[in-house]
């Protein structure tokens, strides 16, 4: 497959790794650090694209992860899906001109995945898809749009479960090109647990009262469909306001989420509700913290939806749909609709349910980037 492609022993694969947006970082650093045991082999390249580019959202990250500063940073910013993805086309294409790769890695579903994908396609580049085959059927998600058409022009995908290597086949992807390595959400959460354990953010939030931890629910949301409504985001004010009366709430609030909620003027109803704790974003060290001490978490997250589930964590997930399959079957995730009375009523009885247990779920275990790895190392040599 790739001896037209580079001589044996007489020149290093070179790839880059696409990051863009937040999620992107925790599925890159584990791959990055991987890759980097096998520099006789590999020329690895990180470009950033800049989808997200302030600190709480991007630099931090970086840090916390312990990832080496991106090779480029294509500084895109923000703008309208198309206005962005298009920004991130030519902008890579510039980079790619000056750097030509063997190979370009993407994941997930943002507009910098679809993007980079395509400019290395048309450039006759080999290009990798990592978590491949998720589906949430919902066309009214742009992330949808992204890791479908991501999916039909990848060469290689690496997919996290059964159900996924499923989905791709019956949608006509060949065996061959399918390669079982799990989640490597994970990775990242396995290499930083310990970490994240001696983060001071339950302190600093006056959750901790003695030895104990204060019964809490993490809240974090951001999609257009919960907050870019008058009505929807103050449905969802007023609801949290009754979840209060039950038990203390955390909400990390997004940028997009602030903006709205001022242009709504809605900022005098939430700051009404005593039992809810507003703050900026957190880094991924506080955030993992947050969410292993949480009673429960509503969010409409992705990656949420993963990490609960490892840690064995009640998740509602605002949404109608997710491509999180496997966490609604685990049971440790239910979809739950703009509505009130079915917040309302999940959210007790999760609150009358025992705490769950961590899940231990197969190739959800720290270590799919080496496996990803593995399967270069197997095609390139």
């Amino acid at each position: 497959m790739w001896t037209n492609e580079r001589t044996h022993k007489m020149k290093r694969y070179k790839i880059h790794l696409i990051v863009g947006a937040r999620p992107n970082f925790m599925k890159m650093a584990p791959l990055q650090k991987e890759f980097l045991k096998h520099t006789d082999i590999f020329d690895v390249k990180l470009v950033h694209t800049g989808q997200h580019y302030d600190n709480m959202m991007s630099d931090i990250f970086f840090e916390q992860l312990n990832m080496p500063a991106p090779d480029i940073y294509l500084n895109v910013g923000s703008g309208s899906h198309a206005q962005q993805t298009a920004r991130i086309m030519q902008k890579y294409e510039e980079y790619v001109l000056q750097n030509t790769p063997d190979h370009t890695i993407v994941c997930g579903d943002v507009n910098s995945t679809i993007a980079c994908a395509i400019v290395a396609t048309k450039m006759n580049i080999k290009v990798s898809h990592i978590e491949a085959g998720l589906r949430s059927y919902d066309k009214s998600m742009p992330e949808e749009i992204n890791r479908v058409a991501t999916d039909a022009i990848a060469d290689l995908l690496f997919v996290h479960s059964e159900q996924a290597k499923e989905i791709l086949i019956n949608e006509g992807r060949d065996k061959k090109d399918i390669y079982m390595t799990g989640n490597i959400m994970i990775d990242s959460l396995v290499q930083n647990e310990k970490i994240a354990q001696k983060s001071n953010i339950l302190n600093t939030l006056n959750l901790i009262q003695g030895e104990s931890i204060t019964d809490y629910a993490l809240v974090t949301l951001h999609r257009p469909v919960n907050v870019d409504t008058q009505k929807g985001l103050k449905t969802l004010i007023e609801t949290f306001e009754e979840i209060s009366k039950k038990i203390k709430l955390i909400c990390p609030i997004h940028p997009r989420t602030i903006k709205n909620i001022e242009t709504f003027d809605l900022q005098d109803k939430i700051k009404n509700i005593k039992n809810m704790t507003i703050i900026e974003p957190v880094g991924y060290h506080d955030c993992i913290k947050l969410q292993m001490n949480a009673r429960l978490v509503i969010t409409d997250s992705g990656g949420l939806q993963e990490e609960t589930t490892y840690f064995g964590i009640p998740c509602l997930t605002m949404r109608d749909t997710t491509e999180w399959l496997e966490t609604l079957t685990i049971g440790t995730n239910q979809l739950v609709r703009q509505d009130k009375t079915d917040i309302l009523t999940k959210v007790e009885k999760i609150l009358t349910q025992k705490n769950t247990k961590r899940k231990n779920i197969p190739l959800w275990d720290g270590n799919t980037a080496k496996r990803i790895v593995e399967v270069f190392i197997s095609l390139s040599l």
